[in-house]
């Protein structure tokens, strides 16, 4: 259907022609400058944990073991709030959960700096990851639905290139605060940043047309949101609206909806990918500074190998979703595939010291950029009605992934002989990732000839 029907009838709004090819504008950039930001002060809160445990572990005379137990319980607490948040979000929209996931971080970020026990911290950390997993998956959807079709893989690269971005300056914000004032200043500080960037979202982010269309909402509801899409649509004109790529929302979520015709077999390899690469992306975030010690660098320079080169993945998984949106999926496998000879090269323990930082950062950088990719992608191929709650199920079950990586990284954290066999697992995932992401393009390719 047009946007005009017949002479002397009303005319009707093509919404998903209308948000799919609009210009990139400034509505766009802003959405994703907000996103970005979230996520940003999300990865702070998130990351801060990979650079104080040192110091944590110190101070708190804590075992590997339970360093181990405090990386996990924030995964545990994504999964739930996976789960939890995108279900309310599929419910109620995507705008308030957003909002009250970040002022919720906030608070419980500047909770974790006054912890004074184990207890304390695992359950504090737990809470705190509650509301990161329940936010990034709907922050995706947000994005996802509001995007050109030619720019939505791009658009959630640059959201979690927020997250990444704020998680590789955890490092140096560790360095400037915790030698000085201590480990506690550094998450208060970085708590009473998110809650200002919670304050700014009341104001300014906006709701998704396309989730309220797949809920049926009014035109009159809608209308606003489209004007700040395209500042020249005059909603006078219309009458009314229908989305003509999805059907309208008539009955609440099931998770049977995510095996629904085609989605039989593209939920199962986005589902492995993200949770392979969870394990390699956790494992290597939360015990990279600790393997790097044991490996012979000095702290503060395993800090800055850890954030450079997390930084550095996720610039190049943006560049790389180009590629992807113009040729397929099947160009996420590149940056795993890579890897995996970088990490079976530091496993078997010949590199010399000169060599081993150069070969640990490509690795890494490498990993980091594939696991950007993979969360960047797991939201295309669902419609909105269930877009939230698809990106929660898939953030649920990589996060089992992440809380895996820093279990398996306790029992190689002993020795440096012990950290060298840590990359062997780490080479091990990013094969299977790029085995899962090659299986999902070959069935994407198929629904798109038939």
């Amino acid at each position: 259907m047009t946007e005009a029907t017949l002479r002397g009838q009303p005319k009707i709004l093509d919404l998903s022609d209308f948000l799919a090819n609009r210009k990139f504008n400034r509505f766009h950039t802003t959405l994703i400058i907000l996103s970005c930001l979230v996520t940003f002060f999300d990865g702070v809160d998130f990351g801060l944990i990979a650079y104080v445990a040192p110091y944590i572990r110190d101070e708190l005379h804590l075992t590997s073991d339970e360093i181990g137990l405090v990386f996990s319980s924030s995964i545990v607490g994504q999964i739930v709030g996976a789960l939890i948040c995108t279900y309310i979000a599929d419910r109620i929209g995507r705008r308030p959960v957003i909002i009250v996931c970040t002022v919720l971080a906030s608070l419980l970020t500047i909770a974790m700096g006054l912890s004074t026990s184990f207890e304390q911290l695992l359950i504090v950390r737990l809470l705190g990851g509650m509301t990161i997993g329940g936010l990034l998956p709907v922050a995706w959807a947000l994005n996802i639905e509001a995007m050109p079709s030619a720019r939505r893989a791009t658009a959630v690269a640059l959201v979690m290139f927020g997250f990444t971005l704020g998680g590789s300056f955890a490092g140096p914000l560790t360095n400037l605060i915790a030698p000085a004032y201590g480990w506690e200043m550094a998450f208060i500080a970085a708590g009473a940043m998110t809650l200002l960037m919670a304050i700014i979202l009341v104001r300014t982010l906006p709701e998704s047309a396309r989730f309220l269309a797949s809920r049926s909402a009014s035109f009159e509801k809608i209308a606003p949101i489209l004007q700040r899409v395209d500042p020249a649509f005059n909603p006078s004109q219309y009458e009314g609206y229908v989305l003509t790529d999805e059907k309208r929302a008539e009955k609440n979520f099931n998770p049977v909806d995510l095996f629904r015709g085609p989605l039989l077999f593209i939920t199962p390899f986005i589902w492995g990918s993200y949770f392979f690469s969870s394990i390699a992306a956790y494992l290597g975030a939360l015990w990279g500074p600790i393997f790097f010690e044991q490996l012979g660098m000095a702290r503060d320079h395993a800090a800055l190998l850890g954030a450079s080169s997390g930084l550095a993945g996720a610039v190049l998984s943006v560049v790389l979703l180009r590629f992807t949106e113009i040729r397929g999926p099947a160009w996420v496998a590149l940056f795993p595939l890579l890897a995996t000879p970088f990490f079976l090269l530091i496993g078997v323990g010949v590199l010399g010291p000169a060599m081993l930082a150069p070969v640990i950062f490509t690795g890494m950088v490498l990993k980091y950029g594939g696991h950007g990719c993979v969360v960047s992608i797991i939201g295309l191929f669902y419609p909105s009605a269930i877009r939230s709650n698809a990106g929660g199920w898939a953030n649920a079950v990589g996060k089992a992934g992440g809380v895996l990586g820093p279990i398996i990284g306790a029992y190689f954290v002993s020795s440096a002989d012990d950290v060298l066999g840590a990359y062997f697992v780490l080479a091990g995932c990013t094969l299977l990732v790029a085995v899962c992401v090659f299986g999902l393009s070959k069935v994407v390719a198929r629904n798109i000839q038939s």
